[in-house]
């Protein structure tokens, strides 16, 4: 029963941050791009002033798989680039922390992109 509630809250919490990001496409004349970086940079400011840990950690996969957590995982590889290798740890920590993230998502691009055949919207 433990694993049933687990996974609800990660279902509602995960469903709560896409449906603000739809409600936001739909209601608002923002774009996705800019909704995106919203969303990233709201985990970067939750990471730094460390409230994203508890919302991890009641939330889990419903926080950290949208990009929400990927903001985060840049901000928290910076703040431990910065403690243990001063400035330059600014511009390296974040893509040092996620760099197999990074790595993934262009070899899957590159891949889809060899498969299937894009075209623009009409």
């Amino acid at each position: 029963m433990d694993i049933f509630l687990t996974y609800l809250i990660v279902f509602l919490v995960g469903g709560l941050v896409c449906m603000i990001g739809e409600v936001l496409i739909i209601t608002t004349n923002i774009t996705s791009a800019r909704i995106l970086v919203t969303f990233e940079m709201l985990g970067v400011l939750l990471q730094a002033v460390g409230v994203y840990e508890y919302i991890s950690d009641f939330a889990k996969a419903g926080v950290n798989v949208p990009i929400i957590g990927f903001g985060a995982s840049l901000a928290k590889g910076a703040i431990g680039a910065v403690k243990t290798n001063g400035f330059l740890g600014i511009f390296t920590g974040g893509l040092a922390a996620t760099a197999g993230g990074i790595a993934a998502a262009i070899f899957f691009a590159f891949i889809f992109a060899l498969i299937f055949k894009s075209h623009t919207k009409k």
